[in-house]
């Protein structure tokens, strides 16, 4: 196939709330979870609310107090003060006054007063003044909080049964998958999501999945990052058989999982997202333009070779199952089976948030056996009256280019061979009749 003479200048939490409140009474846990790592917590709290101003201490993990709230319209959050589980500097302040003892080396203890901590001094029973640590503390369990407490006081215009609060952490996220199968003319398509713990727990919670792209304006400077320490190691998996309900809420879609889930940090939970799904497709091959984008045509005589393209779209036709779900962003996956029956993954793509009826378009890589070269046959550079008086001269460039597409394969293929520019150009001459796709392209 030949192109000649183009004319251009072109392209181509999730926290584990402990309440102070007897174990027999059972609170509830709701969590959304966000793609980036956010965690909306919701919390149904056996403590009843008198009328009026109402003090309660809780243990919540990683809580940033600065998003907490009452989701019962009759209460809103007066105060909240948090202690975070202690450091060995906050555990020495608390104890600044007591006498302690200190580890210097095995078998070989010293006790000393603490004076203050910053900067270190430390009274020996003799009266003589230590600035610097005797040796490594041994603290009494009074100085140290082993949980982060939280001093909440909550303002409520009725009495309540229960308390339900709400807040906004992190340490969690999930991704989509999806493994898609071709027949030929058909693909079999399933999906999955993970949600994945760094640092949250919660036992018997449920959990939603929220999909959409929500704006990130807000880092917490002590929603502290201990407390958000990865933990890595070899993770459990669990697979839920049952469907996932979805809703569209705001410009977001929630996917509900199905039953009450625990969640640890590095155990991976996979649930199914809908049930296994048909749907045509469709192979493309497609050789991507030389052009630049924007600016002048180069003159490059040397012979390029160029990827040939391997896209799939996946047809979603509206009131069909498979097509009226919105999907969210993740990563697809491709597979097909070999001549003994053995699925082979001959593919991977990202997918974008795709809408209902929208069809899925995916570039899986490029082809093996169908190759391409190009090769710039001429250029051409010529000068232009201006459009009118007082105007500077304009340039027009014309190349000539030919493409050559070899097909080792042994049907026959369609190839594509796409341009696009920014601006006014146009093909003058081809071998094959263009077909103009947009104003660009």
């Amino acid at each position: 196939m030949t192109m000649s003479n183009v004319q251009c200048s072109m392209t181509s939490v999730l926290a584990a709330l402990v309440l102070a409140f007897p174990a027999t009474s059972a609170a509830q846990t709701s969590l959304s979870i966000y793609r980036d790592g956010r965690v909306v917590v919701r919390r149904t709290l056996p403590q009843a609310l008198q009328q009026g101003r109402n003090s309660l201490t809780l243990r919540l993990e990683a809580l940033d107090p600065a998003t907490l709230f009452s989701t019962d319209t009759s209460v809103s959050v007066a105060s909240a003060t948090v202690h975070y589980p202690s450091t060995a500097n906050d555990a020495l302040a608390r104890a600044i006054g007591q006498t302690m003892s200190f580890v210097r080396s095995k078998g070989d203890t010293i006790r000393a007063t603490v004076v203050r901590v910053d900067p270190p001094q430390y009274k020996l029973p003799d009266g003589r003044l230590l600035l610097g640590p005797p040796g490594e503390p041994l603290f009494p369990a009074e100085v140290v909080r082993m949980s982060p407490e939280a001093q909440v006081v909550l303002d409520a215009s009725r009495a309540r049964q229960r308390t339900e609060i709400a807040y906004v952490t992190g340490g969690a996220n999930w991704e989509a998958l999806y493994q898609v199968i071709l027949t030929g003319p058909k693909a079999q398509v399933s999906g999955t999501a993970t949600v994945t713990s760094e640092s949250l727990r919660a036992d018997s919670a449920e959990v939603q999945l929220v999909a959409g792209a929500i704006q990130h304006t807000r880092t917490p400077d002590r929603a502290r990052e201990e407390e958000r320490s990865v933990v890595r190691g070899m993770a459990a998996f669990s697979k839920a058989k049952v469907e996932v309900a979805e809703q569209a809420v705001g410009e977001t879609h929630v996917y509900q999982l199905p039953g009450r889930l625990t969640i640890e940090p590095s155990v991976p939970v996979t649930t199914a997202l809908f049930p296994h799904s048909s749907a045509p497709v469709v192979q493309e091959f497609i050789v991507p333009g030389v052009l630049p984008w924007r600016g002048w045509m180069p003159q490059n005589p040397e012979p390029n070779r160029v990827p040939v393209q391997v896209w799939y779209t996946i047809k979603r036709a509206a009131k069909t199952s498979f097509g009226d779900r919105p999907l969210p962003a993740g990563t697809v996956q491709l597979y097909q089976a070999d001549s003994s029956g053995r699925v082979q993954l001959i593919g991977e793509a990202s997918n974008d948030h795709t809408a209902p009826g929208r069809d899925l378009r995916l570039q899986s890589g490029d082809a093996f056996d169908v190759t391409a070269e190009r090769v710039q046959t001429d250029w051409n550079q010529e000068q232009l009256p201006p459009i009118r008086r007082g105007m500077p001269n304009r340039q027009r460039v014309t190349a000539a280019y030919r493409v050559t597409i070899t097909n080792a394969k042994a049907e026959a293929v369609n190839v594509d061979v796409r341009e696009a520019h920014f601006g006014s150009w146009k093909i003058i001459e081809s071998s094959v009749p263009p077909e103009k796709l947009s104003s660009t392209e």
